[in-house]
């Protein structure tokens, strides 16, 4: 059966169905477990709006309590996951098109979620479907798994698990083709503290850990405004200055966002004005920023360059810095490979940070994930997407990133970024190519149909 032929007759639907799901606004605003909707109405307009579909196809859904949900099909006592996630992250600036808009243009649609994650959930979706349409049979359940917090905490998710079993194999549709069989440990660490003004006010860059903040602001003494105004000249910065009240000035430079497992593809905003900042102030913050993180993706300043044969560098992207009222609040986020001392990294980053008044603590950390690549999971994924390719060449690897795969014991990341492609996840412009997204499905559904016999 060659599900790519079958899959045409199924475009116009598809097309429809993934406009109506990017079109909701699906950011986390605010987490309240005493809400109904836990994670916003976006969110949740977004689970329903997919369990909707399900029950219209003829599928069982479940919602669990209005944490994350489930679509399912098929018999047994095994069950397949397909890990999927509705929320997105915040759009930030720079679109060309409404970022919730799903306009087509050239071939591509444009949204937040295009390819992270919504445009594989539908992949993921139509892949199931067309395979219920074909009368095919499965000896397992198979659940596409529904996630509403990936983008933040996972809590989505991990409620879930608590409800439902855990499926016994599965792959999740949010990376990259050929596969992913490792992911980088993930950790997020904090410095906070009281540190006295000394010439800087505010200082704030960042919304979540996982994007390289693109815009960070300050508000120093107005005496440096015609310095702050040839610093950007000098180097071709993008910036502004606002006058405020009591001689005081609100500087803002601009950078560019990127995911947090590639931090050297963004230009960290803060770093950018602590390149100032650290000529015009005494500041304690931005001195240490200055000192050991600042342009320091592999944080080689602070002798904590790990490496590792198959998942490569340690990575940090400082994403998060609110200072106001002299209080500290610094997120970072790491992407850490297997063999890296955990240990020696937080006793290194605790005795730099005490130097300059700042307390370091760990606030998550998730394990590196590892699945054989020479197991029947691996290996069958891997040939539904040669079948459909006849790319022979590009290898599976591991990855900075972090996928749902890394929750389950038997589970790896599949697709559907294809080599060598232009992916604009977590970046202004994210969108994807439909013909993409439709072979995507076609290898989907050799993988599901594989899976099941």
């Amino acid at each position: 059966m060659n599900f790519y032929e079958e899959f045409q007759k199924y475009r116009e639907i598809f097309i429809k169905d993934l406009q109506g799901l990017l079109k909701i606004p699906s950011v986390l605003t605010e987490f309240n477990p005493n809400n109904p909707h836990p994670f916003g109405d976006g969110i949740h307009d977004a689970l329903e709006y997919m369990l909707n579909l399900g029950k219209r196809d003829g599928f069982e859904v479940k919602n669990v309590d209005n944490y994350a949900g489930h679509i399912e099909v098929g018999e047994g006592e095994e069950i397949l996951g397909i890990l999927c996630h509705l929320d997105v992250v915040p759009t930030g600036d720079g679109w060309i098109y409404p970022p919730f808009g799903a306009e087509i243009h050239d071939g591509k649609i444009y949204a937040r979620g295009a390819l992270d994650d919504k445009g594989p959930t539908m992949c993921s979706y139509y892949a199931l479907k067309m395979l219920v349409d074909l009368g095919v049979k499965f000896n397992k359940r198979i659940r596409i798994i529904l996630g509403t917090d990936e983008e933040s905490g996972w809590r989505g998710l991990k409620y879930y698990l608590t409800k439902e079993p855990m499926p016994d194999v599965g792959f999740a549709p949010d990376a990259n083709f050929p596969l992913i069989y490792g992911e980088k440990g993930i950790l997020t660490g904090e410095f906070s503290g009281k540190v006295s003004q000394d010439g800087l006010y505010k200082f704030n860059f960042g919304e979540r850990t996982n994007v390289v903040p693109d815009k960070a602001t300050a508000v120093i003494d107005g005496k440096f405004k015609d310095d702050f105004q040839k610093f950007l000249k000098e180097h071709n910065y993008s910036g502004s200055v606002k006058e405020l009240d009591n001689g005081l000035i609100e500087v803002t430079v601009n950078g560019k966002s990127a995911h947090a497992m590639e931090p050297e593809k963004g230009l960290n905003a803060g770093f950018v004005l602590v390149e100032f900042l650290h000529e015009v102030t005494n500041n304690k913050l931005v001195h240490f920023i200055y000192q050991y993180l600042s342009f320091d993706t592999r944080l080689t300043k602070a002798n904590l360059d790990y490496t590792h044969e198959v998942m490569g560098d340690l990575t940090c992207n400082v994403g998060v810095c609110s200072y106001e009222d002299e209080e500290v609040k610094l997120l970072l986020n790491f992407r850490y490979p297997l063999d890296t001392d955990v240990e020696n990294m937080t006793k290194v980053l605790t005795e730099k940070g005490n130097k300059y008044g700042l307390t370091y603590t760990v606030l998550s950390d998730s394990k590196p994930h590892y699945v054989d690549p020479k197991s029947e999971l691996v290996q069958t994924l891997h040939k539904a997407y040669i079948k459909y390719t006849n790319d022979t060449e590009t290898p599976i690897m591991t990855i900075g990133g972090g996928t749902y795969a890394r929750s389950f014991k038997n589970a790896v990341a599949f697709g559907p970024e294809f080599p060598n492609k232009e992916a604009l996840i977590h970046q202004p412009n994210e969108y994807a190519i439909l013909e993409d997204l439709y072979l995507a499905t076609a290898i989907y559904a050799e993988a599901i149909y594989n899976l099941t016999r």
